[in-house]
């Protein structure tokens, strides 16, 4: 949610930011939101001065009684009537109006950095830099299903009955592997001065609508029914939550936290899900990461997280690259974004591993986490990045250290997680 002052003293500026988020439909609410405001501000300063105005005669009244002008305290009686008749109805449109104007405000995106490329949807996504170098083995890779299952490693069909589409069991050293990875990412992210997290998995609406748009929560979350909570659809929403309506000391930045948790989406629309595979899936596990900082460090924080998320691919023998979103992949929360997207010998192309965002103010004005600093509190900059998520890192490992055998070789950083296996090999 941006500030209001940014549209009253450059509304150009953000209706120019929506023209390259191609969200056209969205102008309106530009002049939307400043009428209401105008009303708004009017209305509160209407309210303060007749609110003074009445405190003043009623003071006077005791005045005019004792000098015996009951006419003129009669007089004034009516008219301190008269304004708490429109003080009372001040009151009560108001905040109408105010919550007219923060539902209008959190439909507006985010000013995005200038150096966001612009284009319309994913598909115009530009490629940044590559780390490692893409191979091809000149024997075939099978499909990933195909490989944990002759690995005794994957049942979806049991999955089906008990949970349905979308839903799958991992057994075996393939779920020990599925750990290492995710524990690896954790113990990594430690080294590098996070603290470790394990969040609540469930979250209140209000918190919902701190950290992400209206549009991408209808399209993710899982509601309890019944009940204000929602399932989380990554850790960042509830590390962010945690400092909701806080007043943080300056010296208490960066916050930077590392938080593991079960995942769920809808995976809706037009991806779908995945009938054999996992790459689409109603249920996954991630090591996520987020930052809170001074406004001036957020960029730098944004290039080492990403660069993080590369250094574990790396780690684990996965050639990816960096993809950075063009103005019209953005949601409107976020500032600037990059895909990590790691290598797949087998389709021969890249898939999307991790996502690295920062948001701005967006999420800290929403949630109403601000900082006290030398020259009075201001509004922190959040960033989130995912560690390493499973089952799309899995995927990705899988793949890129298959051989011609059908084992999987396990990768010098997650042996000590295995207890030191070096390999999986299909079993007769």
């Amino acid at each position: 949610m941006i500030d209001i002052k940014l549209i009253r003293e450059n509304k150009e500026l953000v209706k120019e930011n929506i023209k390259k988020k191609f969200q056209d439909e969205k102008l309106p609410l530009v002049d939307e939101v400043l009428k209401l405001d105008e009303e708004a501000r009017n209305m509160q300063a209407e309210g303060d001065n007749l609110k003074a105005e009445k405190n003043r005669l009623s003071k006077e009244i005791g005045n005019l009684m004792r000098d015996g002008n009951k006419g003129a305290a009669d007089e004034a009686k009516a008219k301190i009537a008269e304004m708490s008749e429109r003080i009372a109805e001040i009151d009560e449109k108001l905040p109408l109006v105010q919550e007219q104007i923060k539902s209008i405000m959190m439909k507006i995106p985010q000013i995005i950095d200038k150096s966001v490329p612009i284009g319309k949807d994913d598909s115009e996504n530009v490629e940044v830099q590559r780390f490692g170098e893409p191979a091809v083995p000149d024997y075939e890779i099978p499909y990933h299903a195909d490989i944990i299952d002759r690995l005794n490693g994957l049942d979806k069909e049991s999955a089906g009955r008990t949970s349905g589409e979308g839903f799958y069991f991992l057994l075996g050293d393939i779920a020990s592997l599925h750990e290492a990875m995710i524990a690896y990412g954790r113990d990594y992210m430690k080294s590098k001065g996070f603290i470790y997290a394990i969040p609540p998995f469930m979250i209140r609406s209000d918190v919902v609508s701190g950290v992400m748009s209206f549009a991408e929560m209808e399209a993710m979350m899982y509601k309890i029914e019944g009940e204000d909570l929602y399932l989380i659809g990554t850790s960042e929403h509830s590390m962010i939550g945690r400092f909701k309506g806080q007043l943080l000391k300056e010296s208490d930045l960066p916050v930077n936290l590392t938080g593991y948790s079960p995942c769920f989406r809808k995976e809706g629309g037009a991806h779908g899900l995945e009938e054999r595979g996992l790459y689409r899936v109603h249920q996954f596990e991630k090591q996520e990461m987020i930052v809170i900082c001074k406004p001036e460090e957020a960029m730098d924080w944004y290039n080492k997280m990403w660069s993080y998320t590369v250094e574990i691919f790396r780690n684990m023998d996965i050639p990816v690259r960096q993809l950075e979103c063009c103005s019209g992949d953005l949601a409107d929360l976020k500032v600037k974004s990059c895909d990590i997207e790691a290598w797949s010998p087998r389709q021969q192309k890249y898939f999307e591993v991790g996502s690295c965002s920062t948001l701005g103010d967006a999420q800290s004005r929403r949630l109403g986490i601000r900082v006290k600093g030398e020259n009075g509190t201001f509004y922190p900059h959040t960033l989130n990045n995912t560690v390493v998520a499973s089952p799309r890192g899995l995927i990705a490992l899988i793949e890129n250290n298959y051989n011609e055998d059908g084992s999987i070789s396990i990768p010098k950083v997650l042996q000590p997680y295995m207890g030191g296996l070096k390999k999986i090999v299909p079993k007769k």
